[in-house]
């Protein structure tokens, strides 16, 4: 059986609150016994239950954040984001992955709210937030990411329609007007919105430009090859001279499947990504992509929800990041 703080006590020669307060640097102990006690606790291998006493106090150092892909560069950047913060904060990340599954969600979020972790901050894998608000008003502190919403709760988003619109322009720029965007499940609102911004600065160009979608099942590298395929296989007289990755996996999938089918990059096709993941600059062809300060996302969700844990009345706050254009060997002036 586990070690317990009586066995400590008995082992040192001292009372339970002495004890005590060695392990929690409260009250006045003599150098000699507080070395008796941590020899003590070395000895019989101590380790203190952190959940209990956090059961017993109603206060916890934990925080959980559920990513829709774990698996993938961006999330595991907001993730380091996140955990360098509370780590400053003296807490710490409990991490779980959806793997955009609604259902999966929901458990992580029994899971942690058993665990009486002090907040959560999640990256809704549905549009339904309804248990995320009952989760709230039960007492758990909720961050959502990459959602915004009227709801009462805070939020730290990207613009990615601004996102989609300064990648489009970017090609328009290049003299590029068979553009296709590819990216799906169309109900990941990401998705969504980085495709409306593409649209939008179509709509605006010159009117001779051309935005078609290519729908994938996932934001992976697999999905990406099998677009370049398809991609490659429509005619000639539609085949477009740029894509325009919803991120940058299936922008990496992509660049895999035009090179190994001979598809010339840039010169061929141009191909943009979205994420600007610490991939995406040392690819076969260094890709241009879209940048979104992801460590900085992690960071800034672990303020507001530190915020909200100080003031839970305090006015629900929104944090909103502006995406940037990277540029770099994938895109370049279209061929007349």
């Amino acid at each position: 059986m586990s070690a317990s703080i009586r066995d400590v006590a008995a082992a040192a020669g001292v009372s339970l609150g002495t004890v005590s307060n060695v392990l929690n640097g409260r009250g006045r102990v003599a150098p000699a016994t507080a070395a008796r006690v941590r020899a003590a606790i070395d000895q019989i291998g101590f380790v203190r239950n952190d959940a209990a006493r956090q059961l017993r106090s109603g206060s916890s150092r934990t925080v959980g954040l559920i990513v829709l892909e774990a698996g993938n560069p961006f999330f595991a950047d907001v993730a380091r984001g996140a955990e360098q913060r509370a780590r400053e904060a003296g807490m710490f990340v409990l991490l779980a992955n959806s793997d955009d599954s609604v259902e999966r969600e929901l458990g992580a979020t029994a899971l942690f709210e058993e665990q009486r972790v002090a907040g959560v901050i999640v990256s809704p894998a549905g549009a339904d937030l309804a248990h995320l608000l009952r989760l709230a008003e039960r007492g758990t502190q909720v961050v959502l990411l990459e959602r915004a919403t009227d709801t009462d709760l805070p939020s730290v988003t990207v613009d990615n329609i601004a996102g989609g619109r300064i990648a489009a322009e970017h090609l328009l720029s290049l003299g590029h007007r068979r553009i296709t965007f590819v990216g799906g499940p169309t109900s990941l609102l990401q998705v969504s919105d980085r495709q409306a911004g593409a649209r939008e600065a179509v709509a605006v160009a010159d009117g001779h430009g051309q935005l078609e979608v290519c729908t994938t099942t996932a934001l992976t590298v697999e999905e990406g090859r099998h677009a370049a395929a398809v991609v490659l296989a429509s005619a000639p007289s539609r085949r477009p001279t740029a894509v325009l990755a919803a991120n940058d996996l299936l922008a990496i999938g992509l660049l895999q499947g035009f090179l190994a089918a001979g598809t010339r990059v840039p010169d061929d096709i141009a191909i943009v990504g979205y994420d600007d993941i610490d991939f995406a600059a040392s690819t076969e062809v260094p890709l241009t992509s879209v940048r979104q300060p992801s460590r900085l996302i992690g960071a800034t969700a672990v303020d507001l929800l530190l915020q909200r844990l100080d003031d839970p009345l305090m006015a629900i706050a929104r944090r909103r990041f502006q995406p940037e254009l990277v540029v770099r060997a994938s895109t370049a002036q279209a061929q007349q």
